[in-house]
């Protein structure tokens, strides 16, 4: 379809509408990635257990899934205006109830409120651009906002290494009552900087039109022609409207005794769903969200210094940014099918060169469980400081002869369970002179409530995982690779966001607001979306299980492999959308008429 030269006051319209909208991705990059930078201080500051703490960091994902599953009857029964303003107030709300807390509750009434934000925002912000933006803008408008959601992780990040440079500066020159008072202030000033753009966003949300199409789908067609006119011309706004009649008469002239079956089971809606379905969780499954959670524990493990593998993270998150900028210039020039290609393509090989690099370095593990387990003390908890001497001790007592790995220069990680409840400690470096000692505690696996045993381990008995002795699985040392490696596994982490940004990134929106027909847009792309947060909270919890018992090579390659099925759906069964109304591509799955060429 051809679009018409837009007037001034329409381009005005569609820059304010993309501006709100953007605003939505900040938020929504800033749930992701704000806790990355308060959780030191808060951990230090808080007295919450290990288990509250990891409940605080998981209250979002929890909300998200929540929110997200409901998103779709809410922007149905609302309005997509609505949503997003109640998304955005949600997430105002939040942030003085965490910044201003003093104790479990309240801080995880806060993040759940967080995590109900950005799943709202994620399913009714791409919902309401599909649906609003004209088809030859409809790429770079969605891609605006993926591109404000990784400013929002950069700024998260970035936020992060002001207040650990802040911190440290207050080590120097005072006393521990003193650094323990700012730790505490530190954290809730992360959370007040995030405070500003949720308010715009919600006063921006009052000054946009309602969806054309919900207003349309309400028989409301007179303010659905009005909607339209505020971002396109009058001829424009003509053919929309007409092809929104010709889908509604479609739909009318269906007899009602073939109403079910002409319903959800057509193919225009099985098929997208479908689509929609397996490239979302796909799109999860490339690794995206565990490299971004654990990047800075990837590059330290891969060989580079604390200090670089924290600046190191700012660097992906950058990489991250400005390559999205690359995918918004490209994916209504390239087409949505072609970036995916490319990026779903640059993915595989990013993840199978860092496994490799891992690989390298990780056949020289030696295993101490025995020795571990001697240590364990009567109360069946374990504390173990891991430096040099100890690095060189256990390796003594193992008999290790080898040269792949040097005590002065060595990692240490445990697998470890209580009944049938298992965890998994970070890996800390022998180098690292200001590292904590690798603490094991029941509070760290056993689950509190038996809601949460279920979805740890739905066949676990936690009545006796309570009283059941500490058991090593496995206690693993291993050689920390040369910077030089490090570095190289950084350039494959930054070349694999690059890709996923410029591709996977920009796309993987469009397609869920895209492929999804009228009728079933709002819950169709909420189930979609729930599937997403099943996936990464799946792969967030085996991660460090499967890196501690495996290795990171391990992850990285099964990346790959979901990647490799992502690369296949999107080359053979995704058309092309570019420059096509949501209307054509309806009756395309209807296998009425082909999606053209885009003129």
């Amino acid at each position: 379809m051809s679009e018409l030269p837009v007037p001034d006051t329409k381009r005005s319209y569609n820059r304010f509408l993309l501006l709100v909208a953007g605003l939505g991705g900040l938020l929504y990059g800033v749930d992701v990635g704000i806790i990355g930078g308060a959780l030191p201080y808060l951990e230090a500051t808080s007295k919450l257990t290990a288990g509250q703490l990891s409940i605080i960091v998981a209250a979002v994902l929890l909300g998200s899934v929540i929110s997200t599953l409901f998103a779709g009857l809410l922007a149905d029964w609302l309005g997509r205006k609505p949503l997003m303003t109640l998304s955005g107030f949600a997430f105002v709300v939040s942030i003085p109830v965490i910044a201003l807390s003093h104790g479990y509750g309240y801080l995880f009434f806060g993040r759940l409120l967080q995590g109900i934000s950005g799943g709202l925002i994620g399913v009714v912000v791409p919902l309401y651009l599909a649906e609003c933006l004209a088809a030859a803008n409809r790429g770079k408008g969605t891609g605006v906002f993926q591109w404000l959601l990784t400013l929002g992780i950069v700024l998260a990040a970035l936020i992060g290494i002001y207040y650990s440079y802040r911190v440290e500066a207050v080590t120097r020159i005072a006393n521990a009552a003193t650094v323990l008072a700012f730790k505490n202030q530190a954290w809730r000033r992360i959370f007040w900087v995030s405070l500003p753009p949720g308010i715009l966003f919600v006063l921006g949300s009052l000054f946009v039109a309602e969806s054309p199409r919900w207003l349309f789908a309400r028989g409301k067609k007179e303010r659905a022609y009005g909607a339209l006119l505020r971002s396109r011309t009058p001829e424009q706004a003509d053919l929309e409207i007409s092809e929104m009649e010709e889908t509604a008469l479609a739909k009318a002239s269906v007899t009602p005794g073939k109403h079910l079956k002409d319903s959800l089971l057509r193919r225009k809606y099985v098929i997208p769903f479908l689509l929609a379905c397996v490239i979302l969780a796909c799109n999860t499954a490339t690794g995206i969200n565990s490299v971004v959670a654990y990047n800075t524990d990837i590059l330290l493990q891969s060989g580079l210094s604390d200090l670089h593998a924290h600046w190191g993270y700012v660097v992906f998150t950058c990489m991250n940014f400005l390559m999205t900028i690359g995918g918004m210039a490209l994916v209504d020039r390239k087409g949505r099918k072609f970036l995916f290609i490319l990026g779903t393509s640059g993915i595989t090989v990013s993840m199978i060169s860092v496994g490799l690099l891992f690989l390298t370095t990780e056949r020289a593990n030696v295993d101490c469980r025995t020795i571990v387990q001697s240590m364990v003390g009567a109360d069946q908890t374990l504390t173990l400081p891991f430096d040099k001497a100890e690095a060189k001790r256990l390796l003594a007592a193992k008999a290790y002869s080898g040269n792949e790995i040097n005590s002065d220069r060595a990692s240490f990680g445990v697998i470890y369970s209580y009944g049938d409840f298992t965890a998994a400690t970070s890996f800390v470096r022998s180098d690292d002179a200001g590292a904590s000692p690798i603490q094991i505690l029941r509070d760290n696996c056993v689950p509190k409530t038996k809601i949460e045993a279920f979805f740890k381990n739905p066949f676990g008995d936690l009545d006796a995982a309570r009283t059941a002795p500490l058991k090593i699985e496995r206690a693993l040392i291993q050689g920390v690779p040369s910077v030089g490696h490090g570095w190289l596994v950084a350039a494959g982490l930054y070349l694999f966001v690059a890709f996923y940004a410029v591709g996977p990134g920009v796309c993987v929106w469009l397609a869920l607001s895209e492929l999804m027909p009228t009728r079933i847009r709002s819950n169709g792309m909420s189930i979609a979306l729930v599937l997403n947060q099943l996936v990464s909270t799946t792969l967030a919890a085996i991660f460090l299980p499967v890196v501690s018992k495996h290795g990171y090579s391990t992850m990285f390659f099964l990346f790959a492999g979901f990647t490799i099925i992502y690369l296949i759906t999107v080359t053979f069964f995704l058309p092309e959308t570019k420059g096509k109304t949501l209307e054509e591509i309806e009756r395309y799955f209807e296998g009425t008429t082909a999606v053209r060429a885009a003129q």
